[in-house]
């Protein structure tokens, strides 16, 4: 039996234009609202990110991060 979904958590986030506009695209072709799209990609995190990419783009991010708050 499929476990049931339920949007238990709700939080607000800050997000760039560029993610933003990313998440809708993802959430749009996959049939899905925005709140359903990322809780579907934080439950199977590890299983659609590629981990050694993910540390590259993540120390890149970091290192850009505090001129990006300007």
């Amino acid at each position: 039996m499929p476990k049931r979904f339920r949007l238990t958590r709700r939080f607000p986030v800050a997000m760039t234009e560029d993610s933003y506009r990313k998440l809708r695209g993802f959430a749009r072709e996959a049939g899905l609202d925005e709140g359903e799209a990322l809780s579907f990609l934080f439950e199977n995190f590890n299983s659609v990110i590629n981990e050694d990419k993910l540390t590259r783009k993540l120390r890149e991010f970091n290192t850009e991060l505090e001129a990006r708050k300007r």
